[in-house]
């Protein structure tokens, strides 16, 4: 008799919406009807207005080449009715979507980082070895420091965590350092709004984070790894925990990394909530127990990072890129994308969008492409008037520039960034000046307080926005509010302050009508 593989998502975007009460009354319902299942807990697929995202495969079918037939979204009541419609065997039912990865919203990606995400057991090393992981690490195994650092560069590899550096010069500079001791950090402090990829990852393909930060390790001669999460990530740190218990164990981690003789230490830590703690100095500070507050630079991390160390810094989807380019090589990862943007950028869509969710996409496509073939246009049903991509700091885009590329020089080209790639949709009910006041009133909470022009100029901003707001000599605080977002800009010591006025600015040059 064959035994039925059942996946119901682990994710906190489908546990939020009932996956652990559909995964027992999965259980519960088997076995009160005599039937034998094996329920694998995995990643989302992305598709949130789907989830909790049931799938099915029989006999092991789907377990490698990930034919599975799909049924959301499902909710507890809904899973008896699934069993009377034989959807053990991909019976026809109303929740029923057919093979999931031959949905359109699969269909268009490129799906790099995020390839196992939703397909394997998160926390089987087997299942991970199966799908191709540790095939980077093997490689880097036989390789020299300095030949993992160039094939990185040749990737084109950029930064994921927004400012976009190149990875392989980061990574060549710690190389290159002279230094007893030597440290691999990740960020994963995803603290901005409109953000999940990072998260989703941790949950859904953990072990490629830890295998993306062991090759960096390997390539710089740092024995000691951290991983630092926001607290505000419960199943993350869960899941990455026991990824790297069963790293260990597999002897994947430790002194004998992959029986090369090779030592690679990791651990996760807990940051205390602050956004600043994003910033990579800032983090370092609270990861060596201190308040975190920016540090000065020169000298940079990479030189004189953790504990005075050599220390590489890169973002969870920086880190999680690095073994497929190990694996299939460089010139296989630099052709996805176009210009200086190379390779892939899990997009994340959130706000007013029918289908919200996480798409994988090469550098290249367009905004206007993602809001409306992905993202379904708005929820609400009226004009997506603007959009604003990189987190709380990024600017608003009106409908004019919604045909802007997916690609770091094209954003900066219209006074945009991409950060982190989350797009945040506004239909056209939004008011942009209150949203430019919550740019400064972020930046208040937010700071840590170190420089002037963050600390005290974001204060005056949310000021001079509220008279603007309420017809207070409205042409002298429009200029006040210029010259105060040029000092912040230009005056302070990291991005939150030097950012801000991004949004700002970008809601007073392309919707003037909402300051008037």
């Amino acid at each position: 008799m064959s035994i039925a593989r059942i996946f119901v998502p682990r994710d906190a975007t489908a546990l939020a919406l009932g996956a652990d009460g559909v995964a027992q009354a999965i259980v519960d319902t088997a076995r009160a009807r005599g039937l034998d299942v094996e329920l694998v807990r995995n990643g989302s697929r992305g598709m949130f207005w789907l989830e909790p995202l049931v799938e099915v495969a029989i006999d092991g079918a789907g377990a490698q080449d990930g034919k599975r037939i799909g049924y959301g979204p499902v909710r507890a009541a809904d899973v008896a009715g699934l069993f009377d419609a034989g959807f053990l065997h991909g019976g026809a039912h109303a929740l029923r979507l057919g093979v999931v990865e031959e949905l359109d919203w699969f269909g268009k990606q490129e799906r790099l980082c995020f390839g196992r995400v939703g397909v394997t057991d998160p926390l089987a090393v087997a299942d991970y070895v199966a799908h191709g992981g540790y095939r980077g690490l093997r490689n880097a195994l036989a390789m020299t420091g300095a030949e993992i650092v160039q094939a990185v560069t040749d990737s084109g590899l950029r930064g994921r965590g927004g400012a976009a550096f190149p990875t392989g010069i980061k990574w060549n500079t710690v190389l290159a350092t002279d230094s007893e001791q030597k440290y691999v950090v990740c960020n994963a402090d995803e603290g901005d709004s409109g953000t999940f990829s990072d998260r989703m990852l941790m949950e859904g393909d953990p072990l490629c984070l830890v295998e993306g930060m062991t090759i960096a390790g390997i390539a710089v001669g740092a024995a000691q790894g951290y991983i630092y999460l926001r607290s505000e990530y419960p199943h993350a740190y869960r899941a990455l925990n026991a990824a790297i218990a069963n790293a260990y164990e597999a002897g994947w981690l430790g002194a004998d990394v992959g029986g090369s003789g090779r030592r690679f230490d990791l651990e996760v830590r807990l940051g205390a909530g602050a956004y600043i703690c994003g910033e990579e100095t800032s983090l370092l500070e609270s990861l060596e127990g201190k308040r975190g507050q920016v540090r000065f630079k020169p000298p940079l991390p990479a030189i004189k990072g953790l504990f005075g160390r050599p220390t590489v810094i890169n973002n969870v989807i920086s880190f999680a890129s690095v073994p497929i380019v190990l694996d299939r090589g460089a010139a296989f990862y630099r052709d996805y994308g176009v210009g200086r943007s190379r390779g892939t950028l899990p997009i994340q869509l959130a706000g007013n969008l029918k289908r919200t969710g996480l798409v994988e996409k090469a550098f290249g496509v367009t905004l206007r492409e993602l809001l409306y073939d992905w993202g379904g246009g708005s929820l609400s049903g009226r004009p997506i008037r603007a959009v604003q991509v990189g987190g709380p700091l990024g600017a608003y885009l009106p409908e004019s520039q919604f045909d802007t590329v997916l690609d770091y020089e094209a954003f900066a080209a219209v006074g945009a960034m991409l950060g982190h790639g989350g797009i945040v949709a506004f239909d056209d009910t939004v008011d942009l000046l209150e949203q430019a006041r919550y740019a400064m009133e972020f930046c208040a909470a937010e700071s840590c307080g170190k420089c002037t022009p963050c600390r005290i100029g974001s204060t005056r901003g949310v000021e001079v926005i509220e008279r603007i707001r309420s017809n207070v000599d409205r042409e002298k605080n429009l200029a006040l509010l210029d010259d105060l977002c040029h000092t912040m800009r230009h005056g302070s010591l990291c991005a939150l302050g030097g950012l801000t006025p991004d949004p700002v600015v970008s809601a007073l040059k392309h919707f003037p009508e909402d300051f008037s």
